[in-house]
């Protein structure tokens, strides 16, 4: 073999060597952490950008090393033109492989929107806006629309009651319209559904049926929070209901006066029989559920216990006094609402 061939192999096996090496740094750079010390960087990739733009962006913020075998690696992916826009918290102990994967599968950053039972569906609403997922006017007009109830199935002239009180997890809208609040709507009345579904499986309840429980349900959710409780009050209810007695439910009222409400009830207020949901001048249940109740308030709804109580009174604690007769009932009122002892 001549010396210039001599000289040929050894530069083809020297390149072969470089690029085997090359590439064996490459994939052992696809598989390691960015970083030795993991730390979470925001991420926003607007719509319409590139990966060269988004990896510049990443670099600045020191959240990627080494950009340009980060673009090889977005290359020999052929994954270019899959970049999804959204909001991102990454991570430095990421690998560069997973990085990759995250801003492609586009599921970005989840936010939390939570609130507890026995809410009205105003409080809901400003809850919501407040965390950012829809503005309060928009929720209003959602879910007192006839077209959203009848698609959800809801019995009522808005979705209070089907606002199932949870911690969820979501994506914050781009734009704040009534297409982002019936998103969130929507969601809080499949997971009622969703919740309930253990409660009567299959056979959900005909429409009378189903609004007497929900009904039900809220007025036991605004009554109590002690869980011993929820069935002797749903009881008490449903025995006021078989004699054609009043209701006489304090959050009933407050639920017709509405976000004017300043705290106080007044004699004004249990006389006004304008007042739809007042239960102490119009007999029955109200109209509509009074908030968004939980499931073990509807399952006291659903199966109140069997007793002889016709009223129950505060005792100051949480708790209450159960009595079968007005006269029992006077003399709690008296003792624990008045602070006297006979």
């Amino acid at each position: 073999m001549s010396t210039f061939s001599k000289i040929c192999s050894a530069i083809a096996v020297l390149v072969i060597l470089m690029a085997g090496g090359a590439w064996f740094a490459f994939e052992a750079y696809t598989r390691s952490p960015m970083q030795e010390e993991s730390r979470e960087v925001p991420l926003v990739v607007p719509d319409g950008a590139s990966f060269n733009q988004v990896i510049d962006d990443m670099a600045r913020q020191g959240a990627v090393t080494y950009p340009f075998a980060f673009r090889v690696l977005v290359r020999i992916r052929k994954q270019q033109q899959q970049l999804k826009a959204g909001e991102y918290l990454i991570n430095t102990g990421w690998t560069p492989e997973r990085l990759l994967q995250e801003l492609i599968r586009g599921k970005g950053v989840l936010y939390t929107l939570s609130f507890q039972e026995g809410l009205p569906w105003w409080d809901v609403a400003k809850k919501i806006e407040q965390q950012g997922f829809a503005r309060a006017e928009d929720f209003s007009k959602v879910i007192h629309d006839p077209a959203f109830l009848k698609k959800n199935n809801i019995p009522f002239s808005s979705a209070e009651g089907f606002l199932f009180p949870e911690t969820y997890k979501l994506h914050k809208p781009k734009v704040l319209n009534e297409a982002s609040a019936e998103n969130v709507a929507s969601m809080l009345v499949h997971m009622f559904w969703q919740k309930t579904s253990s409660v009567w499986g299959d056979d959900v309840p005909d429409t009378k049926v189903l609004q007497k429980i929900l009904i039900l349900a809220s007025l036991v959710e605004k009554e109590t929070a002690i869980a011993s409780e929820r069935e002797l009050v749903a009881g008490v209810y449903r025995n006021r209901l078989e004699r054609g007695m009043r209701m006489q439910a304090d959050p009933t009222i407050i639920y017709g006066l509405g976000q004017d409400f300043d705290g106080n009830i007044r004699r004004a207020d249990i006389r006004n029989k304008n007042n739809e949901y007042n239960t102490y001048q119009h007999r029955g249940l109200p109209p509509g559920p009074i908030c968004s109740p939980g499931l073990e308030a509807i399952n006291a709804a659903m199966d109140p216990a069997q007793h002889d109580y016709l009223f129950f009174v505060a005792k100051g604690d949480g708790s209450h006094k159960f009595s079968k007769t007005l006269k029992e009932h006077n003399k709690a009122v008296r003792k624990f609402q008045l602070g006297k002892k006979k």
